[in-house]
């Protein structure tokens, strides 16, 4: 790699589900500042983030929050999450794909449906962190679920290859 390019700035996108208070979000919002704090250009996209529930970091200004969809349902009668967390991360995909200039880097984190929408900018990397698979951590203990998860289970491993 080129000496002028190694210290190049990066724009930089991460797409996060729901920016709460939690431990992934807590790994985001660490690698956000951590880049911020190198001089690359950090923008956060989510589909939720609550102004008075969130790390002090999301609201200090280190990084812009942007929030497309946060009228999508995260369930429906507290049921259907991954479903819905899958239609609410593609809203944001395809805001960010035609509302945002090109990104060098795009982060997704979380929901890798997200992952072909954001290959459509080519210009950028995209970088898919997995805390931990969902197919691994959801039930398939009936047959109502099994049927609901096959199509999810399905997509993530599709775009997680």
């Amino acid at each position: 790699m080129a000496k002028g390019k190694a210290t190049s700035k990066l724009n930089i996108a991460i797409i996060h589900p729901d920016l709460g208070i939690g431990g992934a979000e807590r790994l985001i919002v660490d690698a956000a500042v951590e880049l911020a704090s190198h001089g690359h250009k950090v923008h956060i996209f989510t589909a939720h983030h609550d102004k008075n529930r969130c790390f002090e970091e999301t609201i200090s200004g280190t990084f812009p929050v942007t929030v497309y969809g946060s009228f999508l349902p995260r369930h429906v009668f507290y049921r259907l999450h991954a479903l819905c967390a899958f239609l609410r991360c593609l809203f944001v995909a395809f805001c960010m794909l035609f509302m945002w200039p090109s990104f060098d880097v795009i982060i997704a984190d979380q929901v890798s449906v997200v992952i072909p929408i954001l290959k459509l900018k080519r210009s950028a990397k995209i970088v898919f962190y997995c805390h931990f698979p969902d197919l691994l951590l959801a039930q398939h203990t009936t047959f109502l679920r099994k049927l609901y998860r096959t199509p999810i289970d399905y997509v993530e491993e599709v775009t997680t290859g």
